[in-house]
């Protein structure tokens, strides 16, 4: 596989550490096991070799962690907490010849250590998105010489190789389909379940699998540069990034553990002097206060939480690209979208052939596919794929006039495509009922285009952008998830604008908008609502995704500049992925609360029971770490679809 989607050194570094931690954990298990045995049958040598070991081979990594924040940092932190009250219950043990006080640090070694042990686990599983993703490129291409085929390192593609992929096979890299037909199931890459039929001119993505097809394929960019690519490096740049909330509970913690340490401190010292309780007894009950007081179930709060969302998400076809923008958009109060492109699919396509009287619909649209299949316009190209698959007749001497229309002869006709304005100084007679109907169509926003042949109109053509099959049901599910305020923003004229609005259930429009009018009103309604999405595919709509609370680009359509600025991406153009985000950001949102107040109300409890004088040190250690676990693993069920 290619270096740029190899697991990075450090991700291979914290599985062999995570895999180290388990086995350490393991052995120190059975040294504890051993050395309690041996003390039973009073062979106190033994069992003080035997815990030592433990405490030796279950403590390293945490009093190694803890000294290294401790002497490079400056900080204190859980670890060395939990080193301390270790060896302060063994030198406790030792002072009163009271042994079975070392197991109980030993116990605290081990339970940490298998608390470790779990905690890695748990946070592996938010790595298998990522590792999974890894595992959807080949490592080779099957490429076209004009030799034959060649096999080559998906590295060595270059811009421009043809690239054979055969039924059954994983697409290797972003490229178009050249020649063939077949369905391409991309649910790895889109979280679409139902496969899609692709055809000349398509774009496939790489990791994606081919159907029963034979695809011939144009490399159109670098596979570094891929749609795949792109979701592993954001995705692992999200894990590397803390949001807002965490960055807050660290600094918490970094002043919380010297509160502690003063407080543990002060509980050793004063209830002798001031209740006269005896030394044993006092710093024993220290020593669990340091234990059970430790934040560490806090701290294990926010980001398993925030990480297994954000694997969630990636797996939906919906990318974060950190844990805050996951946080954000749980708490958005309205959001704009953009029209082309988001709204709608951004393609023109034929929505009316209408004939003048004594014509045919075929025949209207066979001549003017005639003259527009020289055209590469993107309204000659929806004329060309309504006119599929009638037979054209071939046209002669054709000329584009860009802005305007196109001329041409067509069985020794002359025939002329185009806009009222150009073809009507060559008409010799107006149908009134044609134009009436043409200036209807051109208030519902469509483009009319006029086919005129020998001077006569023989029909026109209607043509607009189609508004996308799930705009309105996604619109209609963010309002039912409470969102009121639902915005329009385009460039577009304001009755092709309140077209698409009326269609998919929006009321608020402002349409003939420059990029800079977009971004001042996403501040504006910054300003009347507080936190506001943007939803966007082009790079006019760059500046606006950047200044929104959460920007939201549009994956496969948007362009590189959109997909850039924003802060999550739809790795499908499907609308409904927006609401899907939103219940993600709630419900992380909710999961985060419910693990701080747990953590925070279990600290409280075991703080009562140690003073409450009801609380063993092993106890105690079991308490603190099993919280800990419990509050991870809730973090966990954001995995969950």
């Amino acid at each position: 596989m290619f270096n740029s989607i190899q697991l990075p050194q450090t991700r291979l570094v914290a599985f062999s550490q995570a895999k180290s931690d388990v086995l350490a954990a393991i052995v120190c298990g059975v040294l504890v096991f051993l050395g309690w045995w041996a003390l039973h049958l009073a062979w106190v040598g033994t069992a003080l070799f035997l815990l030592v070991a433990a405490y030796v081979v279950g403590g390293y990594e945490s009093a190694h962690e803890g000294l290294t924040t401790l002497f490079q940092e400056k900080e204190l932190d859980v670890d060395l907490l939990m080193i301390v009250a270790a060896l302060g219950a063994a030198g406790l043990g030792l002072w009163r010849r009271e042994y079975f006080l070392i197991i109980d640090g030993a116990v605290l070694i081990l339970i940490f250590a298998i608390s470790g042990a779990l905690e890695n686990y748990a946070m592996q599983r938010t790595d298998r998105s990522i590792r999974s993703l890894m595992s959807l490129a080949p490592d080779t291409a099957r490429v076209l010489r004009s030799h034959g085929e060649d096999e080559v390192a998906i590295a060595h593609l270059e811009i421009g190789d043809t690239i054979l992929v055969k039924p059954g096979e994983l697409i290797p890299t972003d490229s178009v389909i050249v020649d063939g037909y077949s369905t391409i199931n991309q649910a790895a890459i889109t979280g679409e379940s139902v496969p899609i039929e692709k055809t000349v001119g398509d774009e496939v993505f790489a990791g994606t699998l081919n159907g029963n097809g034979a695809l011939k394929l144009r490399v159109h960019q670098l596979p570094e540069s891929s749609l795949l690519q792109r979701v592993i490096r954001l995705v692992e740049q999200a894990q590397t990034e803390k949001p807002p909330s965490q960055q807050f509970i660290e600094r918490f913690e970094r002043g919380y553990a010297k509160v502690i340490v003063l407080m543990g401190v002060l509980l050793a010292l004063l209830p002798p002097v001031l209740w006269h309780w005896s030394w044993e007894t006092t710093i024993y009950r220290a020593l669990i206060f340091l234990v059970v007081a430790s934040p560490c179930a806090l701290m294990a709060a926010i980001m398993p939480t925030l990480l297994s969302g954000i694997a969630n998400g990636a797996r939906q076809g919906i990318l974060f690209k950190n844990g805050a923008q996951l946080e954000l958009i749980g708490r958005i109060s309205a959001i704009a979208f953009d029209k082309t492109g988001t709204l709608t699919t951004g393609q023109p396509e034929v929505c009316a052939v209408i004939p003048a009287t004594g014509y045919s619909e075929t025949e209207v649209l066979r001549v003017a596919a005639a003259l527009e299949s020289s055209s590469e316009h993107p309204i000659g190209q929806a004329v060309c794929r309504a006119a599929y698959p009638l037979s054209s007749p071939t046209a002669m001497a054709v000329q584009s006039y860009p802005g305007q229309g196109i001329t041409g002869q067509v069985d020794h006709q002359s025939v002329v495509v185009g806009q009222l304005a150009f073809v009507q100084p060559l008409v010799t007679d107006w149908d009134d009922a044609l134009r009436s109907q043409a200036t209807a169509l051109q208030e519902l926003g469509k483009t009319i285009v006029w086919v005129v042949r020998a001077h006569q109109v023989i029909g026109m053509i209607a043509i607009a952008d189609q508004v996308r099959s799930e705009a309105a049901i996604a619109i209609a599910q963010l309002k039912k998830l409470g969102i009121e305020h639902l915005i329009m923003l385009t460039g577009d004229n304001q009755e092709t604008a309140q077209s698409v609005a009326h269609a998919v259930g929006i009321t608020e429009v402002h349409a003939e908008l420059l990029p800079e009018d977009k971004l001042h009103l996403i501040r504006k309604l910054q300003q009347r609502y507080g936190s506001v999405a943007m939803v966007g595919d082009g790079i006019n709509d760059a500046p606006a995704l950047a200044q929104a609370t959460v920007g939201i680009a549009m994956g496969a359509a948007g362009s590189d500049v959109a997909l850039e600025t924003a802060d999550i991406v739809l790795m499908t153009d499907r609308l409904t992925k927006i609401a899907a985000a939103v219940r993600l950001g709630r419900r992380s949102h909710l999961v985060v609360k419910q693990n701080i107040a747990f953590a925070l109300g279990f600290i409280v409890l075991l703080l009562v029971a140690n003073f409450a004088g009801e609380m063993s040190l092993p106890l105690g250690v079991i308490g603190h770490e099993g919280s800990t676990v419990l509050v991870t693993l809730s973090g966990l069920r954001l995995l969950r679809s």
